[in-house]
């Protein structure tokens, strides 16, 4: 791995920044200084369901993006994407995430978009991807189901062939973005007889669809974070497969990799811990923390400071990776289960080093500590050594994929 940029990379830097600097929304700039410990406040919901000022500044930071292809940096120029090399890409999100400008597109710039790339026929290409890259289709992630989290493999929703469509009966749970999105993609059982992990086929569909239905499930922390989403008798088009019958898994596995890699979280993480140092440092906190346990903490927080940087490294490896020609696979694990873990260990700190007043849980009550960030973190950050593979199953992905150790 190379620390230092090259003229090149610099000079692509500098761009960005000014670019972020001249052009992102004052909404944006505005939302910046706020901390969203549950990270429900993202440009999908802003497009979707936001108010009139958050649908504004939605379209016009995703206008602005799109003049230099920068909405889908990662995407080949010949879709609407800036063709960016991974180091440029690396770059680019360092730069997002510093700001705290938004990604946009959601899951389907991110996730779907580079999927269909890889396993989508020419004709899906020209249909789903320039109006996911407009923010005309906004998706969301059916994968999960009451009884296929952590081995989504044995999962039973059933689209059966009738002529030139499959329909769908089932129930998929944690449906991300749900109720922000006009269309789903997911996994579905095309042969029940076939072994679970190749009896499955990937589709995406319209939201709208009769017989598909979405109803919240509302998180520990008072927030509409997911869903739950039924299929009756669901009629999809058989040319909205998106790979091979029954080769979905593979599709999926595809996905995953693109979702458990990202520098956002290590910057994140940074800039969570500034910000408790900062409080500790004020007159407010210097009352606060005679009543908790930050002079027990400082040792923890720095060792956490330290592991932020760990974390950018681990981030930086995966792009270098790809920078060489290799294809990174349980490193994108390691970095998924070390982020995770982290931010629940940050969080554990953060509300130690306050005592009680880390009870508070409003943000705008004036004895919160750090307006209560570490707080309302400890309780959002719960899911993330669930969500998108669980830390168990990251390990065993380590274990097998990168110590080669046999299976259990």
């Amino acid at each position: 791995m190379d620390w230092a940029d090259s003229d090149a990379q610099a000079a692509f830097r500098t761009e960005v920044r000014s670019f972020i600097e001249d052009r992102l929304p004052a909404f944006y700039k505005a939302r910046a200084q706020e901390a969203d410990p549950s990270g429900e406040n993202d440009w999908q919901a802003d497009i979707a369901i936001g108010d009139d000022d958050a649908r504004e500044a939605a379209l016009e930071w995703a206008e602005a993006l799109a003049e230099h292809g920068w909405a889908a940096p990662h995407w080949p120029t010949e879709y609407g994407g800036a063709g960016l090399t991974s180091m440029e890409q690396f770059i680019f999100n360092s730069e997002m995430a510093y700001t705290g400008a938004p990604p946009v597109g959601g899951g389907g710039l991110r996730l779907l978009g580079p999927t269909i790339l890889v396993h989508g026929t020419e004709e899906q290409k020209q249909k789903f991807l320039a109006p996911t890259l407009r923010g005309e289709m906004l998706w969301a992630q059916g994968f999960s189901e009451p009884g296929a989290g952590s081995d989504l493999a044995s999962l039973q929703t059933r689209a059966v062939r009738d002529g030139d469509e499959y329909v769908i009966n089932g129930q998929k749970m944690w449906t991300s973005s749900g109720h922000k999105s006009n269309w789903i993609f997911g996994m579905f059982r095309t042969d029940p007889d076939a072994p679970k992990h190749r009896g499955i086929s990937f589709f995406v569909m319209d939201r709208t669809t009769p017989g598909i239905s979405v109803r919240p499930i509302v998180s520990m922390g008072f927030r509409h974070a997911t869903n739950e989403t039924f299929y009756e008798d669901v009629r999809v088009p058989a040319d909205q497969m998106i790979g091979e019958e029954n080769r979905g898994w593979y599709v999926g596995m595809t996905l995953l990799d693109y979702e458990r890699s990202g520098i956002g979280g290590a910057i994140g993480n940074r800039q969570f811990l500034d910000r408790i140092i900062e409080h500790a440092n004020s007159a407010e906190g210097m009352a606060q923390r005679e009543h908790g346990g930050l002079e027990r903490s400082r040792l923890e927080l720095a060792e956490h400071y330290v592991a932020s940087e760990v974390m950018f490294n681990l981030s930086l490896r995966v792009a270098s990776m790809q920078a060489a020609g290799m294809l990174p696979n349980y490193e994108a694990s390691m970095g998924k289960a070390f982020y995770t873990e982290l931010r629940q260990r940050v969080a554990r700190a953060g509300m130690k080093a306050f005592g009680l007043y880390s009870n508070i849980w409003d943000p705008d009550d004036s004895r919160a500590a750090v307006a209560a960030e570490p707080t309302q973190v400890y309780v959002h950050a719960v899911v993330l050594t669930i969500a998108g593979g669980s830390s168990e199953i990251q390990r065993n992905i380590i274990a097998t994929r990168g110590l080669g150790l046999p299976r259990g």
